[in-house]
């Protein structure tokens, strides 16, 4: 199953891979298409679709939920800004061992995306005040806090395609860098652009909030659609990487 999911991220990243080759020179540009390819790595793949599932739903039902995205975002920074400073910190023998605990983070992945989709579905409610990723019918309620977790939590799932990114192909070039500190970010906001582009087509579109205008039943339809999504990409993730 891994296998699989490599070869389509293979296909899917290879010209951009070769862009970021070509401009290695100018190091932003660098370290922004770069993450772009991060972001169809096979561990991110699960993850990007969910985060485009999760956040297109919303602003389809709702309004544009760049609220939600800029969290998001925001945790997707902190991440690698935080694992940037950290490698720059305690040196190549912090970065040898990172391989050591990146695989457990990257199981949770599954299981977490089974649970947002049963949380979607209405199989599991949550009362009282923790909210998270709650899809009320009154939509009354949002969570920042559950979006900068989501983006950090899906930063860490790593796997050799992405460590060898960011580990191996970027930070000897932000450590070469006089303005490296930035590079890490960059980095970060390349594996969003996916997203940002389906929200963008979203807004240019004029699709903010078409289904909530158009009937609740038929907006309770599209969240169960993509609650579904979310359950089944919760599976295969689980499966690929618990090797099941």
């Amino acid at each position: 199953m891994y296998n699989l999911l490599s070869q389509i991220s293979a296909v899917l990243s290879k010209p951009f891979f070769n862009m970021a080759n070509s401009l290695e020179s100018w190091p932003i540009v660098f370290a922004l298409i770069l993450g772009l390819v991060g972001a169809l790595a096979p561990c991110q793949l699960t993850g990007n679709i969910s985060a485009v599932t999760l956040y297109g739903n919303r602003s389809i039902q709702r309004k544009i939920a760049w609220k939600d995205v800029t969290y998001f975002t925001l945790g997707k920074v902190v991440a690698f800004s935080l694992l940037g400073v950290l490698v720059w910190m305690l040196g190549r023998g912090f970065e040898q061992n990172l391989p050591l605990y990146f695989p457990w983070l990257r199981k949770i992945m599954g299981p977490l995306l089974i649970f947002v989709g049963f949380f979607m579905l209405g199989v599991i409610k949550l009362k009282g005040s923790f909210n998270l990723l709650k899809l009320s019918k009154e939509y009354k309620h949002e969570s920042p806090f559950a979006s900068f977790m989501l983006g950090l939590s899906f930063s860490l799932a790593f796997c050799p395609t992405m460590f060898v990114l960011f580990f191996v192909t970027l930070m000897p070039v932000v450590l070469a860098s006089p303005y490296g500190f930035i590079l890490p970010p960059t980095f970060a906001l390349g594996t969003v652009i996916p997203l940002l582009v389906v929200i963008f087509v979203i807004w240019y579109l004029g699709g903010s909030g078409v289904i909530m205008k158009k009937g609740r039943k038929l907006g309770m339809v599209v969240q169960r659609i993509a609650g579904v999504l979310m359950l089944l990409l919760g599976i295969f993730d689980t499966v690929t990487y618990w090797s099941l």
